[in-house]
Parts: C-alpha cells; sequence; structure tokens
C-alpha cells in the first residue's frame, strides 16, 4: 500500500534523546486509565479483612458464627480454612543464621494462624455481595485472644527476656559478614584517624498515590483463575500463586495489570491479599474484589529501611580511606520478607563502599524479629542506607581533618584507569568519570560562592548549610535477560510485547522511542504492551533495570524483526535480501527506485502480520553515580529546615528522553528528603500499636518542600554491560538526596556550635529535634 510516511529527520524527532511528550499521559489526565479497582465484573463478590488489633497475641478462637448469618455474606474464611483447603504460607527468605540453620522466621500465610505477630496481620476474610455488607460483618466475629508481650525495637527484640516470635530460641532472624575482618582490624590500628557514628535509617512507608487492588475471577469451566492486580512483577504474581501457595499448575493461572498508580518497590511480589482473594474466587466460584485503603497500606503493606548501624571508617594521616567497618540490625518485621532480608543483608553491602577506593570492609548485617509488618523493597532498596552511613562518614573524616568535604572525596575516589573497578563485595563497575562528576557538581552548585550566601542568611536571622554526596548505586536485580515479542500488523501499527511494568515510570514512551529508532517510523504507529502473563513473562520491573534490561530488549527484537521482514520484503520485491535496503518504513532495492513499505509487506503474510519472538540478556549491571548538592536554611526560633537550593549531576549513562530521566530524578530526590526531613514510621514501644497509620501522622513531602532543583546529566561515561549504553535511573535521586540534605543540615548545626549535632540527631530532622539540639 506504500502508504506515506513523514522525512525521516521529522520521524528522528521522536527517537531515543529527545524529550518526547509521555505517552502514558493522554488515558491518565482523561481519565480513561484503567486500574485494578475499575475491573468490575459480572457477579463480582467483594472481600474485606479483619485485621489482628493486636501486635502479639495467641489466637484462641476466631467465631464467624454471626458474621456467616448476616445479609449478603457468602463465606467467612479463617487461616484454619485455608491451611485445611491445602494453602501453603508464602516463601521466606532464604538466609542462615550464625550456627548455619535456616533463616528463622514464623510462617507468612495469606491468613493468620495460631498467633497474630504484628497489628494489621489479616485475622479473617469476609466476601459478601457488597462491600458495605462485607464490612459490617466483620464487627459481628468475635476474637478469644491471649495477649502477649510485643517488641518493637530489634535491639530490645534480642535481649534474652525478649518475646519469641519464631520457634528460634531468639529473634535473629538471619546473619551475613561480609569482607575481610583481619584485614580490617589491622587498618584500624594502623590508622591516624578513625570516626565513628551511630545511625538510624527510619522505616518508611512507601505510599504511592494508588493504594493495593486485586480482583480474582475463577472458571470452574476450565479450572482457570485471572488475576487483576497492581503489580510491578505479574509473573512473580503468577508463580507465587500456582507454584508457592495454592498448587495450582502455572498454565491455569494468568495475571493481568492494566495502569499502576506508583509502585516505589513497594508493588513487588506476592501479597497475602493477593491468596485470600484468589482463594476466595476459587472456592465460591465467582469474581471477588478486594480493596485496599490507605490504612490497609499502611499496617500490611512492606514498610522500607529500618536499618540500625554503628559506623567506622579509618583513615590516614592525609585522609585516605584504609577500612569501614559497621554493624547493623535490621528490623525486618514479624513475619521477614524475603526481599526485606535480601535488601539489608546482601544488596545494601555491595555498594558499601560507593565510588571510593577503600581497601578493607568489615560489615556484619543481623536480620531481627519484631513486632512490626515485615520490611521490603522502597525505591533504593539497602543501596540508600549503605550510601547514607558512607557520606555520613566522609563528612565526619572530613571535620576531624580539617578538609573540604568535596577535597576527602576526591582524595579517595575510584580513578578512571582503575575500570573495570571491582570493589571489596566482590561486584564490578565497568565505567566511570567520578571526579569529573564532582567538579561538575560543584560548578553546578556554585559551591565555593557559599560564604557569600551563609552571609545573607546571617543578615536574615537564619542559619545555613551546605552538604553534598558523591555515590553510585547497583541496578538490575541480578535479571539480566528479558524477552520481548514484536507483531507488525498488516493495518499500520507495530506491537511490542514487554515482561517489564509500567507504573508511572515514563517506560512505555521510552520503549516508544527505542523502537522508533529501528523501525523509523511515527511514533503513532508503535503501541507497547505489558501486563499480561498470557503474552509474555519475565523478572518485571524493579531495581532500576526496566530501560537497560527491557530497553535492550526491545531494540534487539525490533532488529530482529526488520531483518525477518527483509527476507519477506526481497521475496516480494523478487531480488535477494542483500539487494534490499530499509529506510523510514520502507524496503527499497539498491540502486532503485523500487519499494515495499513494511505494513505491506505484514499484510500479505500469513495471518496479515510479521511475528518475532526474542529473549535477550545483557552483560552486567549498571552503575549510575552522581554528585548531589544541597544548601538548607534553619530558622534557629522554630527548628524549621528548609531546603534553600538542590544541585546534582547525574551520570545515567545513554539518556532516551530527558524529560523522563528528569523526572525521575527530581522525583526521587524529593523522597530522599522526605526521609531526610519529614518521614517515619512510628510504632508505640511497649503495645507495638500503630502511631502513623494514615497521611494525618506521617508527614510526606509536599511541592514547597524545596525553592528550586538544578539537574543536568553526564553521557561521557556509557554503561559498557549493554549496546544502549544506559544505566538505571529511577532510585538514583532517593539515594543522593537522604545523605546530601542531612549532612547540609549537620554543617548548619556545627557552624551554629553544635558540634556534637552528627552525633546525637537522628532522621527525620523534624522541626521539634532541630530545636531541640539548639536549644541544648
Amino acid at each position: 500500500m506504500n502508504a506515506p510516511f513523514p522525512p525521516a529527520d521529522a520521524i528522528a524527532r521522536f527517537g531515543s534523546g529527545h524529550a518526547v511528550r509521555r505517552l502514558e499521559d493522554r488515558s491518565l489526565l482523561t481519565g480513561t486509565g484503567r486500574f485494578a479497582d475499575d475491573v468490575s465484573l459480572p457477579g463480582m463478590a467483594h472481600l474485606m479483612l479483619l485485621r489482628s488489633p493486636y501486635a502479639h497475641a495467641r489466637l484462641l478462637k476466631v467465631d464467624a458464627t454471626a458474621a456467616r448469618g448476616m445479609p449478603g455474606v457468602l463465606a467467612v474464611f479463617t487461616g484454619e480454612d485455608l491451611v485445611a483447603a491445602g494453602v501453603k504460607p508464602l516463601p521466606g527468605p532464604g538466609f542462615k543464621r550464625p550456627d548455619g540453620s535456616p533463616a528463622a522466621t514464623a510462617p507468612r500465610r495469606a491468613l493468620a494462624v495460631d498467633k497474630v505477630r504484628f497489628v494489621g496481620e489479616a485475622i479473617a476474610a469476609v466476601v459478601a455481595e457488597t462491600r458495605e455488607q462485607a464490612r459490617d460483618a466483620l464487627e459481628a466475629i468475635e476474637l478469644d485472644v491471649e495477649d502477649l508481650p510485643a517488641v518493637t525495637d530489634p535491639r530490645a527484640a534480642l535481649a534474652d527476656d525478649a518475646p519469641r516470635l519464631s520457634d528460634a530460641p531468639d529473634n535473629l532472624c538471619a546473619r551475613m559478614s561480609h569482607g575481610d575482618r583481619a584485614a580490617t582490624e589491622a587498618a584500624f590500628r594502623a590508622a591516624a584517624h578513625v570516626v565513628a557514628l551511630d545511625l538510624v535509617n527510619q522505616r518508611l512507608a512507601p505510599s504511592p498515590i494508588e493504594p493495593r487492588a486485586v480482583v480474582a475471577d475463577f472458571d470452574p469451566g476450565t479450572g482457570r483463575l485471572t488475576m487483576h492486580c497492581a503489580s510491578q512483577m505479574p509473573t512473580a504474581v503468577r508463580n507465587g500463586l500456582a507454584n508457592d501457595t495454592l498448587g495450582m499448575p502455572v498454565d491455569k493461572v494468568r495475571v493481568l495489570v492494566g495502569d499502576v498508580g506508583g509502585g516505589f518497590g513497594m508493588k513487588t511480589g506476592l501479597y497475602p491479599e493477593d491468596v485470600v482473594v484468589a482463594f476466595a474466587s476459587r472456592a465460591l466460584q465467582r469474581p471477588v474484589k478486594w480493596l485496599g485503603d490507605r490504612s490497609d497500606d499502611f499496617l500490611a503493606a512492606v514498610h522500607g529501611r529500618d536499618l540500625i548501624s554503628h559506623a567506622e571508617l579509618a583513615l590516614d594521616a592525609d585522609g585516605k580511606v584504609l577500612a569501614l567497618r559497621t554493624r547493623s540490625l535490621a528490623n525486618v518485621g514479624g513475619t521477614a520478607h524475603p526481599s526485606g532480608v535480601a535488601i539489608q543483608l546482601l544488596i545494601g553491602p555491595w555498594v558499601s563502599t560507593s565510588i571510593y577506593d577503600i581497601p578493607a570492609i568489615d560489615i556484619e548485617i543481623d536480620a531481627v524479629l519484631t513486632n512490626m509488618p515485615p520490611t521490603g523493597a522502597y525505591r533504593g532498596a539497602g543501596r540508600p542506607e549503605a550510601i547514607y552511613t558512607i557520606e555520613r562518614l566522609m563528612d565526619a573524616a572530613a571535620r576531624r581533618l580539617g578538609l573540604d568535604p568535596s577535597e576527602i572525596r576526591r582524595r579517595n575516589m575510584i580513578r578512571p584507569g582503575q575500570f573495570p573497578y571491582r570493589n571489596p563485595m566482590g561486584q564490578t563497575y565497568d565505567t566511570g568519570n567520578f571526579e569529573a562528576i564532582l567538579d561538575e557538581g560543584l560548578a553546578l552548585s556554585d559551591w565555593h560562592g557559599f560564604d557569600a550566601r551563609l552571609a545573607e542568611s546571617k543578615k536574615a536571622g537564619k542559619l545555613r548549610g551546605r552538604g553534598i554526596a558523591t555515590f553510585l548505586e547497583w541496578t538490575g536485580g541480578n535479571v539480566l535477560e528479558e524477552s520481548v515479542s514484536v507483531t507488525v500488523s498488516g493495518d499500520g501499527y507495530i506491537e511490542i510485547f514487554s515482561a517489564t511494568q509500567a507504573m508511572g515510570q515514563g517506560i512505555v514512551t521510552s520503549y516508544a522511542q527505542l523502537a522508533c529508532d529501528v523501525f523509523k517510523v511515527p511514533l503513532e504507529r508503535i503501541r507497547i504492551l505489558q501486563g499480561d502473563t498470557d503474552r509474555g513473562n519475565g523478572f518485571g520491573s524493579a531495581g532500576s533495570r526496566s530501560l537497560f534490561t527491557g530497553g535492550t530488549a526491545v531494540r534487539v527484537a525490533s532488529e530482529q524483526t526488520v531483518d525477518k521482514a527483509r527476507a519477506l520484503a526481497a521475496d516480494e520485491l523478487e531480488v535477494g535480501p542483500g539487494d534490499v535496503e530499509y529506510d523510514a518504513g520502507f524496503y527499497k532495492v539498491v540502486g532503485t527506485d523500487r519499494k515495499i513499505d513494511l505494513f505491506t509487506v505484514a499484510a500479505r503474510q500469513q495471518d496479515a502480520r510479521i511475528t518475532m519472538d526474542t529473549r535477550t540478556s545483557v552483560e552486567g549491571p549498571t552503575w549510575p553515580n552522581g554528585c548531589h548538592v544541597c544548601e538548607v536554611e534553619i530558622d534557629p526560633l522554630t527548628g524549621r529546615t528548609e531546603v534553600a537550593a538542590y544541585s546534582s549531576v547525574n551520570d545515567v549513562g545513554r539518556v532516551v528522553n530527558p524529560m523522563i530521566v528528569r523526572g525521575q530524578l527530581d522525583g526521587g530526590a524529593v523522597q530522599g528528603i522526605g526521609q531526610a526531613l519529614l518521614e517515619a514510621v512510628r510504632y508505640d514501644a511497649d503495645s507495638g500499636q500503630a502511631l502513623s497509620a494514615s497521611f494525618l501522622d506521617y508527614a510526606m513531602p509536599r511541592a514547597d518542600v524545596i525553592r528550586v532543583f538544578r539537574t543536568e546529566t553526564n553521557e561521557s561515561a556509557p554503561c559498557k554491560n549493554n549496546p544502549l549504553g544506559v544505566k538505571g535511573v529511577g532510585e538514583l535521586g532517593t539515594i543522593g538526596a537522604t545523605p546530601a540534605v542531612v549532612n547540609a543540615v549537620m554543617d548548619a548545626l556545627v557552624r551554629a556550635g553544635r558540634t556534637d549535632a552528627p552525633q546525637r540527631l537522628q532522621m527525620p530532622l523534624t522541626p521539634e529535634r532541630v530545636w531541640e539540639i539548639l536549644q541544648d
């Protein structure tokens, strides 16, 4: 049909490297997006959960007799019902205790059996014709319990007299040690300087704008279960239901994911609620929906961070770091989540030395059970904690030696000639130009012009400080393979299916741009599809892996499709494939004006389409890095801190869409600022009751948290582990912002004479805490 296309240079404007407007936004802004709660099926029932009001209690009896007789109630399920039906617990962590025995944790069941171990753990599920009827029936369930002592602090949980949360003799879930203890001890003995800090990375609630929701639809005719949910990992949900909990064949479970209103790691993997809803649908043989509210997410979704550390640096007389030593306690909650343990015991330590050439480390982390919800992935997932530790120590060392904070970092940076560089954790950085990023960051922030701004703040009666973080992070989830399917249809469209998952990060647009680079057709001819385990399966989206693994797979699949279609076009043009060249949607016979367009070739095939299924691997993770500089002003009368300026230079490799990259960096930085100044999940130490289970009590960053961002990218060191040269970007801003802001506050307080502030003050740096330090 030789459909007309715009000129090639016009099409190129929509390819990679250009700030193309997000394709996802039109449906979201016009209200035509489809989220899990938008799914409504004929005959659908509604499920509500009775959650534990106790932090620790023995369940003596769950009496649902009255509830079962209430109007509209179809069924009430307890944990014992699910066990009797053969429902298995969700998988636990695959780590070891110090004696080599398996990690200690109570079974993580869909509904509690025998005991509850945190406020919000689900005890029973009511299914009714309407949500209101199900909610009313919850009130009729009677609990007979033996209230047990609770513990929320991991230090207290390790005491001999602490209440036990599993069958183990103590509450130590697992331990990992890394590095060379003897070499580290020798370095500390030889050190001219030793600095030490006690640091707390407080517990955080990920708080995506969309709470979790699930619709399960079991078809008794086929024995097939279809799940509609908001997940970053559709395949993990499918496999968790089929293989781990319900015991169904994998091909009998289909997971569909539409629009996802944010994830930040919280929506990775299988949740107990998913299992309960799926079980209820199968038992009742009709669709069942559960819609979580904000309290459900505060009380029962995974939390992030929650790490207490004692950290030390050994340095020589010139400020060269000789060794790093840390001892940490990770609060992993009452029923440990596999990712929550792995994040603290393994993933965080991978970046513990960051961009610095530190020869020896000695790291020991204990995962500890407490009467709190489990921790899991939250934006950065272990890397923010590790980078916060080393960046706080670097500032402490600079104060000890009387050095500019930027100078001590410069003296310890890995040099370009050292790449590929293997760090003490055995992780290999493929490339980086850390000193150049530092220099650009100092220039962008006008680092050396700080004194003038300090004087202006003093005139206004404010304290002012500056903080810096130079750092890297690891991205990839250690899953370096991804599948992509391409369909070129005779109706003029190219469909590309990826098993990664959009959740607001703009990946649909970036994928379309990468495909546009290869197919050289207008962007509106390319459709990116995701979220259907019947069409494709993979790891999903986590660990900032989507672009460098999924994007690479999109490019390779597109190239292979063009090559496959070239042979088909050659047949149509009655020449050999070597005589055909492809450009801007057309196959042309070299040296002639004979041509045929891609979509005409597709229309002439069987089923009027060309298909290509591919599986592509990249060679390793990516190591994005940056220099983030923050300046704060503090009102000494109130302790209120304001981020007066925030500058960052970020090496994210090749940039596919500058607008999306900046949005990821700035949005991530806001979340990092939130941890530094505002956010904390709090529980009463004695009762284990949640004290911050709504946004009335949990402070989120607002639009006025910062005056202005100055954000730049540097593409001079593209990643060598993938053909695109890209590096993960989704978590970089979060990782750099927290230490940059905290270092700035500490600098302001030290300048004001509160030299003990870095030892005493812990996040979040609320006005009350800052004021107390100033008034001490």
